[in-house]
């Protein structure tokens, strides 16, 4: 059976990302949207006065930030290039790191940015950026002002799951891995597409039959493995799982 495309990441970078796909490799491939997370809007923003750098590791952040009425006049550090083009696109002056949180904290030690500043979160997050930033002695606070609300996939992604084929399965947090495979249950193959080590790393031992880490936790590199399991769902489908 042909391969398909499971997407489950939050809408509206789910979406997003489905026409990326698209466009890389053609409409020859079912693609299937099935976000297994919202994205809610909380909390509130601080005295904005106090700050002097603000520190974004999503494009989610940056619109919860933009949603309160946050200022654009404070110079921004971000995680990667998506999230700087979000800030950017509103006007805040900002610094891309093109890479993952080791990659931001490391920048931001070294730039030594004017303190204190202030890392805009969801509710969930893979490092602690606020302590790790103070404690090696640049001043960071943190607020909450997203949350990533658990959600169930949908019937189509469940019947896809069911229908034997090869599914390969982008995922771009350990969050949504864990939540992915607490609900998956395949009759086929499931070749994961991880963002970063610690994505694999939240696979449970056995659930997958592929799984490959991008050389960089981008779109575009996400993109490429996604081609390249495309090859290989071929090629397990022609009974010959070596690659």
């Amino acid at each position: 059976m042909a391969p398909a495309i499971l997407i489950t990441r939050p809408d509206p970078s789910g979406a997003t990302f489905a026409d990326q796909v698209r466009a890389r490799i053609g409409c020859g491939v079912e693609i299937v949207v099935s976000p297994i997370m919202r994205i809610d809007h909380c909390g509130s923003l601080p005295d904005m006065t106090a700050y002097k750098t603000l520190i974004f590791t999503s494009r989610n952040g940056v619109e919860a930030y933009l949603a309160q009425g946050g200022p654009c006049t404070i110079p921004a550090y971000a995680v990667g290039d998506a999230t700087a083009a979000a800030a950017r696109q509103a006007g805040i002056s900002v610094t891309s790191c093109d890479g993952d949180a080791t990659d931001l904290l490391a920048r931001l030690r070294a730039d030594n940015p004017p303190v204190p500043c202030l890392h805009l979160r969801g509710a969930h997050v893979a490092s602690n950026i606020a302590e790790a930033l103070t404690l090696a002695g640049t001043e960071t606070h943190e607020t909450v002002i997203y949350t990533q609300t658990d959600g169930q996939m949908t019937d189509r992604a469940l019947s896809l799951l069911q229908s034997g084929q090869p599914v390969i399965v982008p995922l771009f947090s350990p969050r949504s891995a864990g939540l992915f495979f607490q609900q998956a249950t395949s009759k086929g193959p499931i070749l994961v597409a991880a963002i970063s080590d610690n994505v694999k790393q939240a696979v449970p031992d056995g659930r997958a039959a592929m799984i490959e880490t991008t050389e960089k936790p981008t779109a575009d590199a996400m993109l490429e493995v996604i081609v390249t399991l495309l090859n290989d769902a071929k090629r397990l489908e022609g009974g010959n799982p070596a690659k």
